[in-house]
């Protein structure tokens, strides 16, 4: 009792010392570190908002959640048709309801995709054709994280499907109509955990190895090498195609973490993105008149990298090549397939 009066009483006389304005000094200067570094931790931002999309039809993948969303959102605000490609359709539907009320913008679709299975994709693409003859902009942005190991019945890993792989087949089967386009654009979403990819020739569906972390990591490399050779296959056409790291940002995509990383997660939730943030590179990869001519990049934070920063395998051709070859098998894109 006697240490703790003292202690009491210790603290009691520092207070007379230190003038209340030093406190509030303090405190001033403490909110001002934190909403700096918040600032800093947001990124690049995307400020033509004057650049409208009137006429323009877009289609963005996974749309009815997290950046995806929140890319729709402002398309709708630029005046772009938009196309949801959701698997869950009541979500997407409230989603399309929530756009059209934020923005006013009527031209915003539901319609049904599922990237488990590369039918849904072609299904898909057979009905839009049916409602739409161009397209300028498409966002491959959907994907899945921490799931476990699964192969489906196209014979890929699940999470290399979805991410990638369903991907892949979907900007193919819509080549034609972002050739009609005046310029026509692909928007991958992929991520900085492509810099932590192995992929292995004699195991590229992780049969022999899987971690929930590295089959995410390659589905993300797949995307940045493909989008590189995709931009060299469609060089002269008008159409472009480019990757980009949105940023650390808490969305859905995170929703089968477990728990424990969950709460760890949580901690550095300072440290992230905020949703509308994390869409800014989508959002000007998408709409930048200033890129009508860029393709085969990665970009983060609203700026393209340099390619000689690619980390890992980013700029490995063999791994690259392979990679592709992969692809167009997996996908059954034909032989004699016409980029140009």
């Amino acid at each position: 009792m006697e240490l703790l009066n003292n202690f009491s009483g210790q603290i009691a006389l520092l207070r007379e010392k230190i003038p209340l304005e030093n406190y509030l000094f303090g405190a001033a200067a403490a909110a001002m570190g934190i909403y700096w570094l918040r600032k800093y931790c947001e990124g690049g931002q995307f400020q033509k908002d004057h650049v409208k999309m009137d006429g323009k039809v877009v289609i963005i993948t996974g749309a009815n959640t997290g950046i995806g969303k929140e890319t729709a959102l402002d398309l709708a605000r630029r005046n772009a048709k938009i196309y949801l490609a959701c698997r869950d359709y009541d979500r997407c539907e409230s989603a399309r309801k929530e756009i059209v009320q934020a923005t006013g913008n009527t031209e915003v679709y539901n319609r049904h995709l599922d990237l488990n299975t590369l039918d849904s994709v072609r299904e898909f693409v057979e009905e839009f054709s049916k409602e739409e003859k161009h397209l300028d902009v498409l966002i491959n942005n959907a994907g899945v994280m921490f799931i476990p190991h699964s192969i489906t019945k196209e014979g890929c890993e699940r999470t290399l499907q979805v991410n990638h792989l369903s991907h892949f087949l979907l900007s193919h089967l819509l080549l034609d109509h972002l050739k009609r386009a005046p310029q026509g654009r692909i928007v991958n979403v992929s991520s900085l955990a492509y810099a932590y990819a192995k992929i292995k020739k004699d195991d590229l569906h992780l049969e022999k190895s899987f971690s929930k972390m590295q089959a995410y990591a390659n589905s993300k490399l797949a995307q940045v090498l493909t989008t590189q050779r995709f931009a060299e296959e469609l060089e002269g056409t008008g159409v472009t195609v480019n990757s980009l790291h949105p940023g650390s940002i808490k969305t859905e995509i995170g929703r089968n973490v477990a728990k424990p990383l969950i709460w760890i997660f949580s901690i550095f939730t300072i440290f992230t993105k905020s949703v509308k943030s994390g869409a800014q590179t989508t959002i000007r990869l998408a709409v930048d008149p200033d890129l009508s001519t860029v393709s085969g990049k990665y970009f983060s934070d609203c700026e393209e990298v340099p390619d000689k920063k690619l980390e890992g395998q980013g700029r490995d051709e063999d791994i690259r090549d392979f990679i592709w070859n992969e692809s167009i098998r997996l996908a059954k894109i034909p032989n004699d397939f016409r980029y140009q």
